[in-house]
């Protein structure tokens, strides 16, 4: 099974309750995150109309002249406006490349658990563009929705694995998580790419599942598996894309391969081509203990992670320390 052949997932038959329908449904999520890492997901309940109003708040801003967003620049894994030049995420496999050719608004966890040195790096007020007010309410019911989905998603995977379904949710009662919407500008904004140059450089995610909304274009994702190497990622515009990320896969002793995977450049025959992407990154609590499962499940038994110096040190890899801009 290739890229071409990732497994849509629908949902509706894992929600049904009914035992065969639910096991099927099990079944075909283990076969595709051996394969790629990645499922289309649809059944979901999203309302498009909600990623389409959230794109629409977002160009406004990312259209704002640069002094004015430089207002609210931040480096990576802070909440605020990453400008171009901010992220080179193919060092993150530890591969050198020029800085990926994007801008993003991120958010993150704010919550407090309480924990003062805990919250102190993870859990901090976000920010929001005072220039476009309309983006806190549209964001905020996104991201409830995306973190419900997102321990549904968890519950499925143990499932898969035959483990209880709150195998993982249990540790995700105070979860970290970040939420970017990443503008991919076309050539007539960022200029022909460099060598090795991507809109996002090769690379696994960090955490336990990602859930992306995207728009197909011709420079856009990629995913690579060992038998057919990169190929375009298969689009369903009813579904969101689902990949996990190193957290889990070193979890399930890489029974799941963590979904590597790119943006391309921005084409040079379509030089005004903007993709605007939606990527909620799901976690676990701070400083979760992530172990292996042995065998029969697991292939490969890792050491034990702290799965948040494991994402700070990754979140560190990927920021670039001079950004331009």
């Amino acid at each position: 099974m290739g890229a071409s052949r990732i497994p849509v997932i629908d949902l509706g038959p894992w929600r049904s309750g009914d035992p065969q329908a639910r096991a099927r449904t099990a079944g075909r999520v283990d076969e595709g995150l051996r394969a790629a890492g990645f499922l289309l997901v649809t059944g979901h309940g999203v309302d498009p109309g909600l990623p389409a109003r959230i794109r629409a708040a977002s160009r406004e801003f990312f259209r704002l002249p640069t002094p004015v967003k430089e207002r609210y620049a931040v480096t990576v894994g802070e909440r605020g406006w990453l400008g171009p030049g901010a992220e080179a995420n193919s060092y993150a496999e530890g591969a050198a490349s020029p800085p990926d050719l994007k801008e993003s608004w991120s958010w993150a966890a704010d919550e407090p658990t309480g924990k003062p040195s805990v919250d102190a790096e993870w859990f901090r007020p976000n920010a929001w563009p005072a220039e476009v007010p309309e983006l806190k309410p549209l964001v905020t019911e996104y991201l409830g929705l995306m973190r419900a989905l997102s321990d549904e998603l968890l519950e499925l995977l143990a499932s898969a694995l035959d483990l209880p379904e709150d195998h993982f949710t249990r540790h995700t009662s105070h979860p970290t998580w970040g939420f970017n919407v990443n503008r991919y500008p076309g050539t007539d904004t960022v200029g022909p790419p460099l060598p090795g140059q991507f809109r996002i450089g090769a690379h696994t995610d960090f955490g336990t599942v990602t859930v992306l909304d995207r728009e197909p274009g011709a420079g856009g994702l990629q995913i690579h598996t060992d038998a057919d190497g990169w190929q375009d990622a298969p689009y369903d515009p009813r579904a969101l894309t689902v990949n996990i990320g190193d957290l889990m896969a070193r979890w399930t002793g890489d029974r799941w391969r963590a979904g590597r995977h790119r943006v391309l450049p921005p084409p040079a025959d379509t030089p005004s081509e903007e993709l605007i992407s939606l990527v909620y990154f799901y976690e676990c609590d701070a400083h979760t203990r992530v172990e292996s499962l042995p065998a029969p499940i697991g292939r490969v038994v890792h050491d034990p992670v702290d799965s948040h110096a494991y994402l700070r040190g990754k979140l560190d890899a990927i920021s670039v320390t001079t950004p331009t801009g």
